[in-house]
């Protein structure tokens, strides 16, 4: 059932710039790869012309023996090789089941065979673990909810080697685990799987074997047991990685509180959720998906619906009514969703720093010498690798899109700044960064909030995390605190009170 792949000579133009170099190595059939690569090295490149997304400038792929030039997702589709994309790639005014069978419809006659297609659909959504209507508009659906939806989808592709961007990058521990399940099914019928992560803990669970890239060319393919993480994460940027958290300072106990929120109420979402964060201070969010805690601040800063709730920023009291009045008083958010909300892909990238400074650079005519140094000043201080400063930020690398999208909402100069999932699909190395620039962030004296869903990330960053469950905060921890399994047991909300 599953394929033999081999890639020969593989490189890729886009315009003057090479992005794979030479690439040659195979894949033997019937086992789970792990694709390793920093953002920029190549790795998604490569899955899209062998999933027929794009076509190689030199080289050639090989698919059991035979070389394969596929000039469409169709082609590939048709030999058994999906695609699960790292960014959301569903119709979002279409149904669940409308997405799952859109071009492939079931029809009875003349006429399409829904009732089969929503009995099909909600088979497969129970296959992944997700409780929702077929009939579902993707649009009603949360960010987690869609990747499972990108999953279900190509599991109705029958696959024979499938191939998985980043598919757990807001999933939860319990969704990572039911999916680790299918895909060990699959591998058990006699699927590949090309899974991709930057999660090396997930690389080391399910992998048979990896496959490293760096700039653009294959590095080595050794078996997964043979490798430990930091071997792994050595081997993606090319040198010794150094530890991977900045040492914690301590965070002011008595300095006045930056911002402080008293039951606040979102409806459907949040309920009576109160919180404080002073100066210096990183205070973590951690929680399942769905807990509230995106929606929380969605409240907060005037993007959702608030019913109640009163908020002080530098102890006075204020009104936010949208985020032009949170960013008036010096508050900021970054999405978790970089494409969609975070940056403007079709911009350039200074266009997309300066956005929300703009008045700063009209006088009255926009001054685009000021935006090019401040553009200059930002790739310096953000470690944005770009090989033109003038380049749209959809050319940029996944990470890179990252670090974008925190320089332009830290550009005004908040005092408090609301990261939700700042490391969402980005590589070890700019994980690293970010990182370093939170902790810098607080050092330099702003209260930094993050949300996060990987608890090692929360851990080893912040003073104190708060906990959400159902809309309701459940816990605030302290750094002595901090462990995974206290954190979980809040989450899920089998906490034993001593």
């Amino acid at each position: 059932m599953s394929l033999t792949i081999a890639f020969e000579s593989v490189s890729k133009d886009f315009g003057p710039v090479r992005v794979l170099r030479d690439v040659s190595f195979s894949l033997p059939p019937g086992k789970v790869h792990g694709l390793l690569g920093e953002n920029g090295a190549g790795k998604s490149t490569l899955m899209k012309i062998l999933g027929g997304y794009e076509r190689p400038t030199q080289g050639r792929v090989w698919v059991d023996g035979k070389p394969c030039d596929f000039a469409s997702p169709r082609e590939a589709e048709m030999l058994g090789i999906v695609l699960i994309h790292q960014e959301i790639n569903l119709a979002e005014d279409l149904t669940i089941a409308e997405n799952i069978f859109l071009g492939r419809e079931h029809r009875r006659g003349l006429f399409l065979d829904a009732a089969r297609m929503r009995t099909e659909t909600a088979a497969l959504l129970k296959r992944v673990g997700l409780n929702v209507d077929p009939d579902a508009r993707v649009s009603q659906l949360i960010v987690a909810e869609k990747q499972l939806v990108e999953i279900a989808k190509a599991l109705a592709r029958d696959a024979r080697l499938l191939i998985m961007d980043e598919p757990t990058a807001t999933l939860t521990p319990t969704e990572t685990d039911r999916l680790f399940g299918l895909i060990s099914q699959m591998r058990g019928r006699g699927c590949s799987v090309i899974y991709i992560s930057h999660k090396l803990d997930e690389v080391a669970r399910i992998t048979d074997d990896i496959v490293v890239m760096r700039d653009g060319a294959y590095v080595t393919s050794r078996p997964t047991a043979s490798v430990s993480r930091r071997e792994m994460a050595n081997l993606m940027v090319g040198r010794e990685l150094e530890d991977l958290f900045p040492s914690k300072a301590h965070a002011p106990e008595n300095a006045e509180f930056a911002l402080e929120v008293q039951g606040i109420e979102v409806p459907g979402w949040a309920h009576d959720v109160g919180f404080s964060v002073r100066p210096g201070e990183i205070l973590g969010f951690a929680g399942l998906v769905g807990a509230g805690r995106t929606e929380l601040f969605e409240g907060l800063l005037g993007l959702r619906r608030r019913t109640s709730g009163r908020i002080r920023i530098g102890g006075r009291e204020t009104q936010i009514r949208n985020p032009r009045d949170a960013a008036r008083q010096g508050l900021t958010y970054l999405s978790e969703d970089r494409k969609g909300k975070g940056i403007v892909l079709s911009f350039g990238m200074r266009q997309n720093l300066t956005l929300m400074a703009l008045q700063r650079y009209t006088h009255p005519l926009l001054d685009a010498a000021a935006e090019r140094r401040a553009m200059e000043q930002a790739i310096q201080a953000f470690g944005i690798r770009a090989r033109d400063p003038e380049a749209l930020a959809s050319s940029l690398s996944g990470g890179n899109q990252q670090k974008l999208a925190l320089a332009k909402v830290l550009h005004p100069g908040p005092g408090i700044v609301v990261l939700d999932e700042p490391t969402r699909g980005v590589d070890i190395g700019a994980k690293r960064d970010i990182y370093f620039l939170i902790h810098d962030l607080a050092r330099q004296g702003l209260a930094v909030i993050v949300i996060s869903s990987e608890l090692v990330e929360l851990i080893g960053l912040c003073h104190r995390v708060a906990v959400m469950r159902t809309g309701y905060l459940t816990a605030m921890l302290d750094a002595e605190q901090l462990n995974e399994k206290e954190l979980i047991a809040h989450a899920t909300g089998t906490h034993q009170s001593s």
